[in-house]
């Protein structure tokens, strides 16, 4: 190497970004995003602020965020319990961040913190791709949280007509109705208890799960599974493990269904354009998804 080799500028465009929240060691957004920049030909590096790791609590926001921009930090994502936290120590909000009083992204530019929230984008683009041509007129959300209520808004944004949304938490559920009513007037919009289940499913065209109850740490189904049928279809929220007991279910007895990766992948691919300002090639995102998948999947074999 030369001194010339030495003082050349570097012709690919260098990204640092991070993600921040709580338990998110294993989370796969860093590996993701990074290979989407090494196929751009970018330097792109993506790290872990585990809260946890740190030893902070949602108080050490302020500190956290001065310290990305101090370090020249292009993006961060966040997750839980940040999402409505950091609302407050930014400088703007996209408008579907206000509408949602959600931020899963922001983008550091100029020293200035954009708020956006592309949990809501995510499923949006999951359900233009893997749900095309299904009814819409009646569909039934288990779970009214932070998610819940990304999700929720997509499906309204996408011409769903009646909407019902459950929680075992009946006063969330109330509140994310009311929030919602006042977005989209022209649309019919309950909420309910557990004890509702049934008779919204019965009637419903479509079920959208929104709870962690389905994830690895949260076996199960978040309904009974005799409620299920074959002309009813049923979108997961959950992306780890890629099929739930609740789509497995529902595949089984012939049901349209549609898996958590999508939304994953979609909120990464909006996340990486806010970031990065170019545009992400979203299959090649899902093919690295499913090799990240497979790998782990092979981990806990081998550990089993």
């Amino acid at each position: 190497m030369t001194s010339r080799d030495l003082d050349a500028p570097t012709a690919r465009p260098s990204y640092l970004c991070g993600l921040i929240g709580t338990g998110i060691s294993k989370s796969l957004t860093p590996p993701l995003h990074e290979a989407e920049g090494r196929a751009q030909g970018l330097g792109y590096v993506y790290r872990i602020l585990d809260l946890d790791t740190l030893g902070v609590g949602v108080e050490g926001l302020p500190r956290l965020l001065d310290a990305a921009k101090l370090l020249g930090f292009n993006g961060l994502n966040i997750t839980h319990p940040c999402k409505q936290a950091i609302i407050p120590l930014l400088d703007d909000l996209s408008d579907d961040a206000r509408k949602l009083g959600a931020v899963n992204t922001v983008h550091i530019d100029g020293g200035r913190l954009i708020g956006h929230n592309t949990d809501w984008s995510g499923f949006a683009r999951n359900m233009d791709e893997g749900l095309e041509g299904a009814p819409m007129n009646r569909v039934v959300q288990l779970g009214a949280g932070g998610a819940g209520a990304a999700v929720a808004y997509a499906a309204l944004t996408r011409g769903v007509g009646h909407f019902t949304i459950i929680d075992a938490d009946a006063t969330r559920s109330t509140a994310l109705r009311d929030s919602l009513a006042a977005l989209f007037p022209d649309r019919e919009i309950e909420a309910g208890d557990l004890a509702a289940v049934p008779a919204a499913v019965g009637a419903a065209q479509g079920l959208i799960h929104a709870t962690p109850i389905g994830m690895a740490a949260h076996p199960g189904m978040a309904l009974d599974g005799a409620l299920l049928r074959p002309d009813l279809w049923v979108a997961d929220v959950v992306y780890r493990p890629a099929e739930t007991e609740l789509l497995r279910r529902a595949r089984e007895i012939g049901a349209r269904t549609l898996s958590g990766i999508g939304m994953t992948i979609g909120q990464a691919v909006d996340s990486f354009r806010i970031f990065t300002g170019l545009e992400p090639d979203a299959q090649r995102m899902r093919e690295y998804m499913g090799l990240l998948l497979e790998a782990e999947d092979a981990a806990a074999l081998a550990g089993a």
